[in-house]
């Protein structure tokens, strides 16, 4: 049985991952990389310092630290958020789902913990979620399961009676990793993708969980 529901949020909560790819395109141009969006999709899901080392590997410059890219990067994130971010369909609904189940919520996110309190403060979820988690605590990032692990663990819940909503595959590798049960939403680009089909649901938003589905999850092994 599902005992808590891990959300990841850039993505499942809010439709943030334009704001980074923005935010992304704007900075690197700074150091003389010019991405598309496609380029900027590839590093879904991913820490904002991981996508950095890997893009300063790619293309190296000097003028700026890797620290310096990543701090501006997130900055850019953070205002879009507060100016125009949104909630995505369905968020609201599910996380009444599981409240009327007395079924424990947790964020999981490859977020900087700044940017997790800029959201929540944006909606004024901070009391929402029993755990809140960046994966910049942890020594290894997404597709690393650490995230999801020390979650689970100040859950005091066992990782195979948890539940991951991920939008990335990035994310659905960490949380296949780490033996949870796994919703995935891709993006409208990547939803014929098959490498999503290793989830145990894919869904087109959170407007399509329902008391079936969550039926269906708790039934599998």
């Amino acid at each position: 049985m599902i005992d808590a529901v891990i959300f990841d949020m850039d993505g499942v909560l809010l439709d943030s991952e334009p704001f980074w790819q923005e935010a992304e395109i704007e900075i690197f141009a700074t150091v003389g990389i010019h991405l598309t969006r496609e380029q900027c999709i590839e590093t879904t899901g991913l820490p904002v310092s991981d996508v950095v080392a890997y893009r300063h590997t790619q293309n190296p410059w000097n003028h700026k630290s890797l620290e310096q890219v990543s701090g501006e990067i997130l900055t850019g994130v953070e205002l879009r958020v507060r100016e125009r971010a949104v909630l995505l369909d369905g968020v609201m609904d599910v996380l009444e789902f599981f409240k009327n189940r007395r079924i424990p919520t947790a964020l999981a996110s490859s977020s900087a913990m700044r940017l997790i309190k800029t959201v929540l403060n944006k909606f004024s979820m901070e009391n929402t979620f029993s755990v809140v988690h960046s994966a910049e605590r942890e020594e290894y990032g997404k597709p690393h399961p650490a995230v999801f692990l020390t979650t689970a663990k100040h859950l005091r819940i066992p990782p195979a009676h948890c539940l991951v909503i991920e939008d990335s595959f990035n994310g659905l590798i960490a949380a296949k990793a780490a033996r949870m049960k796994t919703v995935v939403i891709p993006m409208a680009e990547q939803w014929n993708e098959a490498r999503f089909d290793i989830a145990d649901r894919k869904l087109k938003s959170l407007r399509e969980f329902s008391e079936q589905q969550w039926n269906r999850l708790n039934a599998l092994p």
